[in-house]
């Protein structure tokens, strides 16, 4: 048992990492479809797919230059701190039939508790580096990081309430079945509901990894980087690494918490293992966070904070009331 434990953190730990090398050269080529034009293609031979790889070991060779004003110290924990939490949210994630790295009672609080470190470590990142481009991209990102954890949260409520759990193993449990036969159980077909709890999960989850349009934090047009606009080398590819490590993260748990986990859609398809039906789920998802990047512009501060306190909150609070009628005739 405690061996079969150990491989499940190994392999979850080798997904994160892997993600990393995958996702950026598919945001490259998606990009660059986009854009009609072809992106990498030499490195690696079929469409560059070891421009990755090349671009990792540049980094891992790169000389670590940082402002001689810096807090050394802080400016190494930042980094740090911004990645543990990550590589501690994918624990509970179950990523088919009993492959939960851990299998937690309180999986989703603990989710939402571990991701919230992270602002410490780009706080700390972006008052360490002594630039004060780093500081302003600091202090957005801990008053949006902070305010959009709410509706996100709060999203989540009717989702716990059906399920009566917090284990992320129980709420894919608790979407087996078919109504009349043909449409999934699966939270998104919740009427209303389901709907509304699913895109204000999904619009926070974007701002929650500082992705467009939601990339204050970093927005190159005004604060060069921002938070971390003065480290390089292997600390700089930690913040890069992490923020694919949260798109993956935020696919896996939209997959999860509204589309089944690793449930077939139909009984006719469940030949197909559990862990390949959650990772096409989770692709599709992480698909959507590079597509919105490309398509979206960017929010302006004022706007972006409006948009959470004046739209999402409110919904996130009246969706809990749509809630009640399915709590009172189940």
């Amino acid at each position: 048992q405690g061996v079969w434990i150990l491989l499940k953190a190994i392999l979850v730990l080798h997904i994160i990492l892997f993600n990393g090398l995958f996702a950026v050269w598919w945001e490259r080529k998606i990009s660059a479809h986009m854009q009609s034009r072809l992106g990498p293609m030499r490195v690696g031979g079929w469409h560059g797919w070891l421009q990755t790889v090349a671009d990792g070991l540049k980094l891992l060779l790169k000389e670590d230059a940082a402002p001689a004003a810096r807090d050394a110290f802080l400016h190494v924990l930042g980094p740090a701190l911004v990645f543990i939490p990550v590589l501690i949210c994918f624990a509970p994630v179950p990523f088919g039939s009993e492959l939960a790295a851990a299998e937690l009672d309180i999986g989703t609080l603990y989710v939402l508790a571990f991701s919230g470190i992270t602002v410490l470590g780009i706080v700390l990142a972006g008052w360490s580096s002594a630039n004060k481009y780093s500081l302003l991209g600091a202090l957005r990102s801990a008053a949006q990081l902070v305010s959009y954890e709410l509706p996100r949260a709060f999203s989540l409520v009717p989702v716990i309430a059906l399920t009566g759990s917090l284990s992320l193993t129980k709420i894919v449990a608790a979407q087996q079945g078919h109504w009349f036969g043909i449409v999934p159980r699966w939270f998104i077909f919740y009427p209303v509901v389901g709907q509304i709890a699913f895109l204000i999960f999904l619009i926070a989850s974007i701002a929650e990894t500082n992705r467009t349009p939601f990339d204050i934090p970093e927005a190159e047009s005004e604060l060069v980087a921002g938070f971390h606009t003065e480290y390089s080398g292997m600390k700089w590819s930690m913040f890069f690494l992490t923020e694919y490590a949260y798109a993956l993260l935020a696919s896996a748990l939209v997959a999860t918490f509204f589309f089944g986990g690793g449930l077939a859609p139909w009984a006719a398809l469940t030949f197909i293992p559990s862990w390949i039906w959650f990772i096409a789920k989770t692709l599709f998802f992480l698909f959507c966070f590079l597509w919105f990047r490309w398509t979206f512009p960017r929010f302006r501060v004022d706007r972006l904070m409006d948009f959470n306190w004046k739209f999402l909150v409110p919904w996130s609070f009246a969706n809990i009331l749509f809630l009640i009628p399915y709590l009172y005739f189940r």
